[in-house]
């Protein structure tokens, strides 16, 4: 009994597998313009983020550069001691800490102030002029930017100085206090981004149906409560994935963001992970160390991002995945 119908299950099976492969390649036919614009991003993030994936190993071998990767001994978890033991690293990784949190509390929420406060201009070409002027910084490098911002906080004939001596107070070397460089960085970062992220913000502004305005207008509702209660909830969604996004890079604050103002006197207080990496694997040539650290970066970003998704997926319903 069980042997006769054997052949029939396998011949049922057959077929079945064959017509999901038709339709798995009747739709990539089918859609094959969208696949083609969408294959050099694939392209990107192949090359770029998962081949690299390949050179952790390096974290746990005692790397040789003339040897090689294969022929590298094996260490361990050498250097993931190394890395918890080593007196610099506390320091710079509450640095990091830090000024990640910084740039979250503050930078996080300015793209949305911003985009809630063009969305009530209602004369088209200033809102469309105010749009292009705040957008520009973002395509400027960060070493134009820092070099704009070291004009403007120069001690001598620095636009910030001379308003402060006008005030009647003495002049400071901004770049040169350990104290304000964190600031700093996380005002310059404002500066550059928080125009360009409100493009994201003011497209789910425009996706709001004018009728909730008008019926919260004739309920006697003022502008500050259809803000409260009607576009604040429509942007959630938005506003929760892009969180959730900055979450993942919440250790990832970027190396040409920082290294540009960093000089000895503010190096206390403004050294991170990335220069780290930059100044012990590349200056001093300690590759599997530094990788080490890189790994560490990446485990704990992705544990983040896992928690604040499930976390997210509770409180709100809206998650990543």
């Amino acid at each position: 009994m069980v042997s006769s119908l054997a052949p029939q299950k396998a011949a049922g099976t057959q077929p079945s597998i064959r017509s999901k492969r038709r339709a798995i390649w009747g739709n990539i036919w089918k859609f094959k313009t969208l696949y083609l614009l969408s294959l050099p991003g694939i392209l990107f993030f192949l090359v770029f983020k998962y081949v690299p994936l390949l050179g952790i190993v390096i974290a746990f071998k005692d790397y040789n550069l003339f040897k090689g990767v294969t022929d590298s001994p094996w260490a361990g978890l050498k250097h993931f001691q190394r890395m918890f033991e080593h007196y610099e690293f506390v320091d710079i990784l509450t640095n990091t800490l830090l000024i990640a949190f910084y740039d979250m509390i503050f930078a996080f929420p300015a793209p949305i102030i911003l985009a809630l406060l063009l969305n009530e201009l209602r004369k088209v070409i200033f809102k469309r002029t105010l749009q292009t002027v705040i957008y520009m910084p973002h395509f400027l490098s960060w070493a134009v930017i820092a070099g704009i911002m070291i004009e403007i906080l120069s001690p001598s004939g620095g636009l910030i100085n001379r308003i402060i001596e006008m005030l009647g107070f003495e002049s400071r070397y901004w770049l040169g206090e350990e104290s304000y460089i964190r600031s700093i960085l996380v005002g310059s970062g404002i500066w550059r981004d928080a125009g360009y992220g409100t493009i994201i913000y003011l497209a789910a502004l425009a996706g709001i149906n004018p009728s909730l305005y008008e019926a919260a207008e004739m309920d006697g509702a003022n502008r500050w409560k259809q803000t409260l209660y009607i576009t604040l909830p429509a942007l959630l969604p938005t506003i929760t994935i892009l969180f959730l996004l900055q979450i993942g890079n919440f250790l990832d604050f970027g190396f040409e963001r920082v290294y540009v103002f960093l000089n000895p006197l503010n190096s206390a207080n403004a050294d991170i992970l990335d220069t780290y990496i930059y100044r012990v694997g590349l200056v001093e040539m300690q590759y599997s160390y530094t990788t080490a650290v890189g790994v560490f970066k990446s485990v704990v970003g992705l544990i983040l991002i896992v928690v604040a998704n499930q976390l997210s997926k509770k409180a709100t319903g809206n998650s990543l995945y």
